[in-house]
């Protein structure tokens, strides 16, 4: 199985964003891309440098740095190593109706590309990549596989030895990460959210898996200080009857699959806790029977919401008013893609996307209980690459 992409996958992508950017506006005279896991999905690899698709159908790719490394890395032609800005307006000239990724594209760099570009008319390019990159081809699919393959061994059977009385939670997620990278973790996690900072994903003991986080998720995570949010809190200590939290992506050659587990520490979980935590797998499991091409996220997360019983509905998805908004979203380059299964996603589910369920319940001083698990969506409803969804497992 190759691990990289063919210079024909990366033409036939080249081909759709040209297609999709002219059905937006036809006369536009460049899309200019500068995020770096966009500028992967499109040439194979990730500089610092600026990816240009012009109206005429060609394309170029300038690099600052690296660029011996870009040539050791992508099977594109038409590579090349520039200085500054000024470069790339020397070898293609004025670009006066662009595409931009507006979502990133700071006032500094607009700045610094106008010294040499018109720029006129600014449309944004982000949301048009986002609903190319939701739909995976056979090469992507089989990445984010071996990344769920992983990802269920990980949860299932590394995670439960790992558990000691007495670790703090930073210790656990220093372990898991150590065991992440021996069976082919690749290090970091991606989220597209802005500013969006992980080591692997959130990690709780009990309280505070329901700790205020400063993203949209259900779960929550307290990290090691209001400056770093994230890899654990170092002072809270697994004692016995915790719920232990583990929600994490699994990257595996660019790609992810994205996983929650629930573990009971040295103890049995209270009825309600079990209840709970069962009504939150039957979710996941209608949900992601309805995963299927033609469907409409929007339709299935308002038929799913309507039918779980209103005794439930406080806390889930949030606790108290922090309450989320969807049940599921998009998985592949980033954690977090498009589709979202939640009101405002009304176009049809295609077949080979790729989506994460996870209904989660929140218990005051308690902690959280619930699942997760990545689906691939085909004729036959989704296809569970992680493993399933899994009762609490007592450790």
């Amino acid at each position: 199985m190759s691990e990289t992409a063919t210079k024909q996958e990366l033409l036939y992508r080249i081909e759709n964003l040209y297609n999709a950017a002219k059905r937006i506006n036809k006369d536009f005279d460049a899309i200019v891309i500068i995020d770096k896991v966009n500028q992967y999905y499109f040439t194979g690899t990730m500089q610092d440098g600026v990816f240009v698709l012009r109206n005429d159908g060609s394309y170029a790719y300038f690099v600052r740095r690296s660029y011996d490394r870009a040539k050791l890395e992508t099977p594109l032609d038409n590579i090349y190593q520039i200085t500054s800005y000024k470069d790339i307006f020397l070898k293609i000239g004025d670009i006066k109706n662009c595409f931009l990724e507006t979502n990133i594209f700071t006032l500094s760099i607009l700045d610094r590309m106008k010294k040499y570009f018109t720029f006129e008319n600014i449309l944004p390019i982000e949301n048009a990549i986002l609903k190319l990159r939701g739909v995976k081809s056979e090469f992507e699919l089989s990445q984010i596989c071996c990344a769920g393959e992983r990802h269920k061994k990980l949860m299932d059977i590394e995670v439960p030895n790992l558990l000691k009385e007495g670790m703090s939670e930073t210790e656990l997620t220093s372990k898991i990460y150590e065991k992440m990278v021996e069976i082919g973790y690749q290090g970091v996690s991606r989220f597209s959210l802005f500013q969006t900072e992980a080591v692997i994903g959130q990690l709780g003991f009990s309280e505070n898996s329901i700790y205020p986080t400063n993203f949209d998720g259900p779960g929550g995570m307290k990290g090691m200080h209001p400056s770093a949010p994230i890899v654990g809190d170092r002072n809270r200590f697994l004692k016995k009857g915790d719920l232990v939290f583990v929600d994490i992506g699994f990257g595996y050659n660019g790609y992810h699959s994205d996983r929650t587990q629930i573990y009971m520490f040295k103890s049995t979980p209270a009825p309600e806790l079990v209840s709970a935590h069962k009504m939150c797998m039957d979710i996941q499991k209608k949900t992601s029977a309805m995963l299927k091409p033609g469907i409409i996220p929007s339709e299935i997360y308002n038929k799913i919401m309507s039918d779980i019983p209103s005794v439930f509905l406080p806390n889930f998805m949030g606790i108290g008013k922090r309450q989320v908004k969807f049940l599921g979203h998009g998985v592949g380059l980033h954690v977090d893609e498009y589709p979202v299964i939640a009101n405002g996603f009304n176009d049809p589910l295609e077949e080979n996307m790729v989506i994460a369920i996870e209904p989660k319940k929140s218990f005051e001083n308690i902690g959280i209980v619930g699942v997760e698990d990545t689906y691939v969506v085909t004729k036959d409803g989704g296809k569970c690459i992680t493993g399933g969804e899994k009762e609490i497992i007592v450790v």
